[in-house]
Formats: C-alpha cells, structure tokens, sequence
C-alpha cells in the first residue's frame, strides 16, 4: 500500500494515559507529511526525468544505429566504388593491351608487306638488268656486224675503186 502525505497529516493516534503529547505528535506528523510530500514531489520530478533521459537516450541510441548504418552503407558503397574502379582500370588495361597487340601485329603484318616488297623488287631489279644486259649485248652485236659490214663494204668499195682505177689505166 503507497502512503501519502495526506495519509500521514490524518493519521490519528489512540490516546492514553501518560501518552504522548498531542500537538507534539500532530506538529510531528505535520513536518513529517511536508518531507514525504516534498520527497515524493522529488521522485517524480526525478521519475520525469529518468523518462525524459531515458526517452533521449533511446533516441540517442537510434540516431547513434542510424549513423552506424550509414556508416556501413557508406563503407560497402566505397567498397564497391573501389571493386568497380579496380574492374574499370583492369577491362581498361585489358583493352589497352588488346589494341597494343593488334598495333603490333598490324606493324609486324606491314614489316612482313615490306620485306616481300623489298624482295620482289630486288627480284625485278635483277630481272631488268639482266635484260637490260641482253638488249645491250644484242645492240653490242647489232654494232659489231654493223662495223664488219661496214668494214666489208669499205674493203669491197676499195676493191672497186682498185678496179676502177685499174681498168681506166
């Protein structure tokens, strides 16, 4: 059962002989119910705020499991911002290498191209020569027969000249 300071200021007392004295235990009783009162007055405003700080404490503590949720969100999103930069850089690389690769094998297919070209233009070099040598060899003979024709017909000429002079002698 819960006293109040009403309980105690009512509170009455048998009476008997060589009892105690009245208003001694009224005043008493009167002091008594005041200190309860104000005690009482004191619980509850205490009991308020107990509730008001538990009432912010809760709150505390949900924006403190907010905050740590964020916290985590925020991390496993940076996470994933690294993962996906880490794969960014990796399928750019890979690229980069797969169209090095093509440059190279390009250059290497054109360096190949040359080299073929190179040879077959030695190869036409050399035919050109030799035929160029041919015609020359052939002009060379053409001349030849040419300077004995020449020769022969001069020897011939001077044969008849001889016998030209001869018989007008």
């Amino acid at each position: 059962m819960k006293t109040t300071p009403l309980d105690i200021q009512q509170q009455q007392f048998n009476v008997r002989f060589r009892g105690f004295d009245i208003q001694e235990v009224d005043n008493f009783l009167e002091q008594m119910a005041n200190a309860f009162e104000s005690l009482q007055n004191e619980a509850v405003s205490l009991n308020e705020e107990i509730e008001r700080l538990q009432f912010e404490s809760k709150g505390y503590k949900e924006r403190e499991e907010t905050f740590k949720r964020a916290l985590l969100n925020s991390q496993k999103v940076l996470e994933q911002m690294k993962e996906n930069a880490n794969k960014s850089a990796e399928l750019i690389i890979a690229d980069a290498e797969i169209k090095a690769e093509k440059i190279l094998q390009k250059a290497h297919n054109r360096l190949a191209q040359l080299h073929d070209d190179i040879t077959e233009l030695k190869r036409q070099r050399v035919q050109i020569e030799i035929e160029i040598r041919s015609i020359l060899e052939s002009h060379t003979k053409l001349l030849d027969i040419t300077n004995n024709a020449a020769q022969t017909i001069d020897s011939e000429e001077a044969k008849l000249k001889l016998m030209k002079q001869a018989q007008q002698v």
